[in-house]
């Protein structure tokens, strides 16, 4: 998942990414606490890299809870020593860790230096990272290998990420997030108001019971609109957007994702962001809602009646096209010819 989660890098961090690159470190664990990067271990050379790897990797994976492991092997490059980073998700930590851990995966990275890092491991179980799998992991990318029974299971599941219809009634996690079930109340809300029995639907996510919920169905006119979008917590909108277009009266549904920065936790914009598509994809794909425009805003005060307007039918910018003139015969002109105006072409008599 490519997610912006806004954690950063702690000073204690970045002090010890420093002395690690000069090589001070043999290995070091990173754990996501209080909204920002932290240093969980540390581990410093105490013989080869190799005779190190098991005994002072395996010991820091804990079975449920994510993490990162930057170990260091005795190699260098042009920029110093070449590091191994292992992105640790084990099958049974909760899927916000893992969602988390996969959207800051970036970021860390980012902070310790690309060029360091000479290999880059995922693994859920153990024997994924071990000293073992590390050298199957070399031999796989050194040179056409089958597929593993593990890989296999990857790469179906991203074919079925892509083929499989998103289901009103589980929830599922794919390699970008997790789409949550719709509350039967929520999806009569939306088929109402594809109906136009309604005219403004606002639906939510209970965080605790890992649902997307009705809102409210507040009757709703242009003016009204930004006060139905909360301050401080995202929402979802569908919005029954009555107007004139060109003499033409039009009845076109909108939808509004609503997220007002950092006033939420990083919790809640991954997981309203991590469910926008698939909820867009039951309104649009199985109750046949016909969606004219999506917008995302932080403020409601920017649904003003001509934002919106030129939201949904934005300006066209018409280019008018100059006209080349060509280009004339290569090689040597003729004699130039000189055009008089209308009142040169008179001779003036006396």
């Amino acid at each position: 998942m490519s997610h912006q989660t806004g954690i950063q890098a702690s000073k204690d961090v970045k002090e010890t990414f420093a002395g690690a690159r000069n090589g001070q470190y043999r290995l070091l664990k990173i754990v996501i606490e209080n909204e920002q990067l932290i240093v969980g271990s540390v581990k410093q050379p105490g013989e080869s890299w190799e005779k190190d790897y098991d005994y002072f990797v395996l010991p820091l994976l804990e079975d449920k809870q994510p993490c990162y492991i930057l170990y260091r092997l005795d190699s260098q490059n042009a920029q110093g020593y070449e590091w191994i980073f292992i992105a640790w998700s084990p099958d049974h930590s909760p899927v916000r860790q893992k969602m988390l851990y996969a959207a800051t995966r970036a970021t860390l990275k980012k902070e310790f230096g690309g060029g360091h890092i000479k290999d880059e491991v995922f693994g859920t179980n153990k024997d994924d990272v071990s000293l073992n799998g590390y050298q199957k992991y070399l031999i796989t990318q050194s040179s056409p290998a089958p597929l593993t029974a593990a890989e296999e299971e990857l790469r179906q599941i991203k074919i079925n990420e892509v083929q499989t219809e998103v289901s009103v009634d589980t929830k599922h996690q794919t390699l970008q997030g997790v789409a949550f079930p719709i509350a039967k109340e929520a999806l009569q809300a939306l088929e109402e108001l594809k109906n136009k029995q309604l005219n403004y639907v606002q639906l939510q996510i209970d965080m605790k019971n890992e649902m997307i919920v009705l809102a409210s169905t507040l009757s709703t006119e242009l003016k009204d609109l930004p006060k139905r979008i909360p301050k401080d917590s995202a929402r979802y909108h569908f919005f029954l957007y009555k107007h004139s277009h060109e003499g033409d009266y039009l009845e076109s549904i909108v939808f509004i994702y609503s997220m007002p920065g950092y006033m939420c936790s990083i919790r809640e914009r991954m997981l309203y962001s991590s469910c926008k598509s698939p909820l867009l994809d039951i309104a649009e794909g199985q109750l046949w809602m016909q969606i004219i425009r999506k917008i995302e805003i932080d403020d409601g005060d920017e649904l003003t009646a001509d934002f919106l307007y030129e939201e949904v039918h934005p300006k066209q910018h018409a280019h008018k096209q100059s006209f080349a003139k060509p280009k004339g015969p290569a090689g040597k002109r003729g004699i130039r010819r000189l055009i008089r105006g209308p009142a040169e072409s008179e001779t003036p008599t006396d």
